[in-house]
């Protein structure tokens, strides 16, 4: 389902028709032979017998029509497959599978010590978190599709009236207009063709959904597999340990520990085995997938409470639609992104003008200068019918135009009259222009407030008001517009019989048929155009020509024998065209501002600067996409060295004449894909133009297939949507074209510029947390398990815990658990402030230098060394130890203890140098958690606790008998000293103040704006697809012909998508 906004009816409404099926365009001419006006239960149509499709009345005895389905679904889920497949998501990650192993092997009692809801418990705990979490975004999605089509529509039989501002879930065909002309103004922004459901563009070029998972959970498998290996490895070395000790040492013990019936030193070693898989299955923590949803979710929330992301005018704050991928946000080395609405505004501003060699326009009051009308804000107020938008500044233009000036008059006639924008006036005075693209309507706008206001046009006329007079010109011509031509003129005759034609285009066009008197005044208007190019503008040069009626004659019949032949139509025309327009008079040229969005340039640069590579993929020519990327500062001056791979040929420029190499093959195909990736990567900018949305998403996919780096596509449209679901990280930007990107992205705002709070803040932030989190954790749960490793030996090989088990099991669940998730939620290594001055911060994500598998490795080694201290300083202090009143303190419930407290202390003080900022949180959760732990050790093992539950708290007067004693706090203090006096000594890998401070003595505090000086300039300034002026002096399409009414598009017309969608190749401009 699509929506279709109509944006402009008549005030009785218009008469649309539901389509429900194919209609075959190439038909489309042929007539109907009779329509009638729909009743309330009633639609007749009469079609022609040469027709494919014929609409019968609508009757209670006609058989209904069978529907096609054309419902579509984007989710990863439906309500029957949730379960199956999140369980089947779930268990792809390898610990989920592990965990379920072990619980199967906890079934058996001759090898497990522990029961078996102690691994089921926390196992289903982890799916039910994980499910709600997915099942919640799933309840998200259908909400927001239930929202968009859910509107409610006023249904009569197989019609439906629509007015201004109505919104329709469907495709719609318009049979009758309350309009003059049988008009109605269509907003396009999401209709899809006729074509329904799958066979849809959007689902067609949207691409497989995909499961899509962060580097770092593809590398946690990794580890996972690793941990497994080494895991399995230190069970098989004591398990053998185990057949040793039982062939030398068993048999002394059999007398008070007899072994069972069937049971040998093989045998036994083979259950140790196993045994021991479970008592080591903390280095494989079942709360670290848990503790890791949680993280993300927090991180996810920060970003939609971020008010620095909210745009207000909107009211659209910035969204985290997944939960997923989070740290990967802090790992982008490529972007692409759309241009159109993603960039820019997609608004037009006339800004400046020269006319007859006068610049005219916003100028700054220099300093031997005391005239400051030209910066103020000319007043339109005498105008009427001005539009109260608008706004220019400069106000000797609007002198010369209100003094008689006939130059400047002339200028903005020529804006009113060539063009083929279309009027609307339901009020006197109340006008609205409906333009073929908003160049158009900036120009007619600017013509409108300067006293040259377009009123109405019908296929033979065209009625403006020339300062407040009106007057009807003749319209005996329209030169329209297409790529080739790069110009558009009209031919009209003015009320006193004068013939006129009326040109403008591209300057390097126009200045070629210019008569020879305009030399100077070209040399002139060039150097203000290069003075506009260098703001950024678009530029248009306009001329005119008076015509003779004796060659006018001529030139109409020969104009009308040409428009009517069967073969050799279009170029007969060019020729009429070629003839006419030539000897032209200059008149000026115009400066339009393709509005960016605010912060574009700035947030392009601090991107760069955090050495992020952005590259622009956009439908348009090589010329407006080369004009946006001048506004952004992506393509600088000093950038001498320009490729251009087209699907015919290459051009390189390097420093001088142009070198053409054949091309036989397009530029993605496989032959030559990395050859143009391997060009594309060595430059500084690339910018792809005309490529389709398909073509959008396989450019990603090179990307990710041959640079292994972190991808972000950001797109504003449904063009957009199969390049976001290609990249690693999809962002959808909620602007003027609809919502289909922002419901197939991952993330979303309102404007680019939050693109670098969303990667330089939070992205980094968030892998920096979950670095710091991953190797805190495999910290210190290796180093509790290790110590299971050395206890293994003073054992005898037996599979005994080292620590009481209520402490194992309150390990990671209250311990260290809220600890960590603190530090995960709230550090900060510099804050947002510092993120943006010093973008190079950035870099260490993409290096994945926080979290590899060098630094696992280094964090194995930390937790050997940990646990090598944590276990054989307190045996070496406890083992011939007694207490003050000389009673035995060596027995294993006191050495227990003392190792957990030695343990824990260690691990809380690794956290604390870990931690940069500290808040509030920090400090109530490590000093709390400490504090929880000396009290749930009294209490478990107080006598009461002993005499309510005897055998589940066996370890009676433990504590009172081992912490009153001042040599068990000194081992405590010495086992802890030596643990942390390595990290104390040697750097850690979080420890950036040298980084920064090494920055900050290179990269200045005060940035200068750069300022853009370009020669370069947009050939044009109007749309880059074919022109309508065909529709508007057709008589066919107006007047008493409802299904042959003219339905104006916007400016992603028919034609535009269609050579988008069908040109086959497609064309680069990479800036080197």
């Amino acid at each position: 389902m699509r929506t279709l906004d109509i944006t402009n009816c008549g005030g009785s409404g218009a008469w649309l028709f539901y389509l429900y099926i194919l209609y075959d365009y190439s038909k489309r001419d042929q007539s109907l032979a009779k329509l009638q006006e729909p009743s309330d239960h009633s639609c007749n149509a009469w079609i022609d017998e040469k027709s494919d499709v014929i609409l019968n009345e609508h009757t209670e005895q006609s058989k209904p029509l069978r529907q096609v389905n054309n419902a579509i679904r984007t989710s990863k889920y439906n309500i029957f497959t949730f379960l199956p497949l999140n369980l089947f998501e779930q268990f792809r990650r390898l610990a989920n599978a592990y965990f379920l192993f072990l619980l199967l092997l906890q079934l058996i009692p001759e090898i497990s010590s522990l029961s078996w809801f102690t691994t089921a418990g926390p196992l289903i705990l982890v799916l039910s978190m994980t499910a709600v979490k997915d099942a919640k975004s799933l309840a998200h999605v259908f909400y927001c599709n239930a929202t968009i089509f859910s509107t409610s529509t006023e249904l009569v039989a197989f019609n439906q009236t629509a007015h201004r501002g109505y919104v329709s879930q469907a495709d719609l065909l318009l049979l009758s207009s309350s309009e003059p002309l049988n008009l109605v103004y269509v907003e396009t922004a999401e209709l899809d063709g006729i074509s329904s459901g799958p066979d849809t563009k959007l689902m067609q070029n949207s691409g497989k959904t995909k499961f899509k998972r962060t580097s770092i959970d593809h590398l946690m498998n990794v580890l996972v597999l690793c941990i497994f290996g080494f895991l399995f490895a230190l069970c098989f070395i004591l398990a053998i340990g185990n057949a040793i000790w039982e062939v030398k040492e068993g048999s002394v013990f059999t007398a008070f520990l007899p072994r069972d019936a069937g049971v040998n030193a093989a045998l036994s070693s083979f259950l140790s085995f196993w045994s021991y898989v479970i008592v080591l299955n903390a280095l494989v923590p079942i709360s670290l997938y848990v503790s890791v949803e949680i993280i993300r979710l927090g991180n996810s929330y920060f970003i939609n409470w971020d008010r620095k992301m909210y745009y207000a005018k909107n009211d659209t704050p910035a969204q985290a639609r997944t939960t997923t991928l989070n740290e990967e946000l802090g790992q982008i080395k490529y972007i692409f992104s759309d241009k159109t609405g993603t960039l820019t505004q997609n608004i037009m501003a006339f800004n400046k003008c020269s006319i007859n060699g006068k610049n005219y326009g916003r100028q700054f009051k220099s300093k031997n200068h005391s005239d400051t009308r030209k910066t103020q804000k000319v007043d339109f107020s005498w105008n009427k019918l001005a539009d109260p938008k608008f706004t220019f500044h400069d106000y000797s233009l609007l002198e010369d135009v209100r003094e008689g000036n006939p130059e400047a008059q002339d200028f903005f006639r020529l804006l009113a009259l060539c063009h083929t924008v279309m009027p609307e006036e339901k009020k006197e005075g109340e006008l609205n222009y409906q333009a073929q693209s908003p160049d158009e309507g900036a120009l007619v706008t600017a013509a409108r407030n300067f006293g040259f206001v377009f009123r109405s046009r019908t296929p033979e006329s065209i009625t403006i008001m020339e300062m407040g007079q009106k007057v009807t010109y003749e319209l005996l011509a329209v030169l329209d517009f297409n790529n080739v031509r790069k110009r558009m003129s009209v031919i009209v005759r003015s009320p006193d019989g004068k013939m006129t034609l009326y040109c403008k285009g591209a300057d390097t066009i126009i200045y070629e048929r210019l008569d020879r008197s305009c030399k100077k005044l070209m040399n002139v208007t060039t150097g203000h155009l290069n003075e506009y190019a260098g703001d950024g503008l678009r530029t248009l040069v306009l001329a005119y020509k008076h015509l003779d009626e004796k060659f006018m004659d001529e030139w109409t019949q020969r104009h009308h024998e040409a428009s009517t032949a069967m073969e050799g139509r279009e170029e007969r025309l060019d020729e009429l065209y070629e003839e006419i327009e030539k000897d032209m008079i200059l008149l000026g040229a115009t400066a339009v501002e393709d509005k960016l969005q605010d912060g574009v340039p700035q947030t392009i640069e601090q991107l760069a600067r955090a050495d992020i590579k952005i590259w622009v993929l956009t439908g348009d020519k090589q010329e407006t996409a080369e004009n946006i990327g001048y506004s952004c500062n992506m393509l600088r001056e000093e950038m001498k060295e320009v490729f251009i791979v087209t699907p015919c040929i290459i051009s390189v420029k390097l420093y001088g004449p142009f070198l053409f190499f054949p091309l036989q093959a397009f530029a993605l195909e496989k032959d030559l894909e990395l050859e143009l990736l391997r060009t594309a990567c060595m430059c500084q900018t690339v910018i792809c133009c005309r490529v389709t949305p398909l073509q959008k998403a396989q450019v990603v996919e090179l990307v990710k297939k041959y640079k292994q780096a972190i991808t972000l596509a950001i797109g504003d449209g449904a063009n957009d949507v199969s390049m976001i679901k290609a990249a690693h990280i999809g962002v959808g930007i909620s602007g003027q074209e609809g919502m289909q990107a922002v419901l197939s992205s991952d993330f979303s705002f309102a404007q680019f510029r939050y693109l670098q709070r969303l990667l330089l803040v939070h992205g980094r932030w968030s892998y920096l947390r979950m670095c710091k989190f991953l190797q805190y954790f495999f910290y210190k749960n290796f180093t509790f398990t290790f110590v299971h490793f050395w206890y293994a030996f003073f054992c005898g090989f037996s599979a005994q815990t080292v620590y009481d088990e209520w402490f194992i099991t309150l390990y990671n669940l209250v311990y260290t658990s809220l600890p960590i998730l603190s530090l995960s939620l709230f550090d900060q290594d510099v804050n947002d402030r510092w993120s943006f001055q010093y973008p190079q911060l950035y870099a260490p994500g993409q290096l994945n230098m926080y979290f590899s598998k060098k630094a696992f490795v280094r964090c194995m080694m930390h937790s050997c060394y940990s646990s090598l201290v944590l276990f054989f300083i307190p045996w070496a202090a406890m083992r011939d130890t007694v207490r003050d009143d000389g009673r035995d303190l060596a027995d294993y419930q006191s050495f227990a203890l003392l190792a957990q407290t030695c343990l824990l202390i260690v691990v809380s003080a690794q956290l604390c140098f870990d931690t940069y900022y500290w808040t509030t949180v920090n400090q109530f959760f490590v000093w709390g958690s400490l504090a929880a732990y000396f009290a749930i050790t009294f209490t478990m093992y107080s006598s009461g606790m002993f005499l309510i539950f005897t055998s589940v708290f066996p370890f009676i007067g433990t504590v009172r008998n081992s912490l009153n004693q001042p040599n068990v706090w000194l081992t405590i203090f010495l086992a802890s000293l030596l643990c942390v006096l390595p990290v104390v000594a040697v750097q850690g890998p979080f420890c950036i103040d040298s980084v920064v401070t090494h920055l900050a003595k290179r990269v200045p505090t005060n940035q200068c704006k750069v300022l853009r000086v370009s020669t370069r300039r947009s050939g044009y300034a109007f749309s880059h697809s074919q022109g309508y002026g065909a529709l508007v002096t057709s008589e066919r399409f107006l007047f008493k012909r409802p299904l042959k009414s003219l339905v104006r598009r916007d400016s992603q017309s028919q034609i535009q998508e269609k050579e988008n969608f069908t040109r086959g190749g497609v064309s680069w401009t990479d800036m080197g």
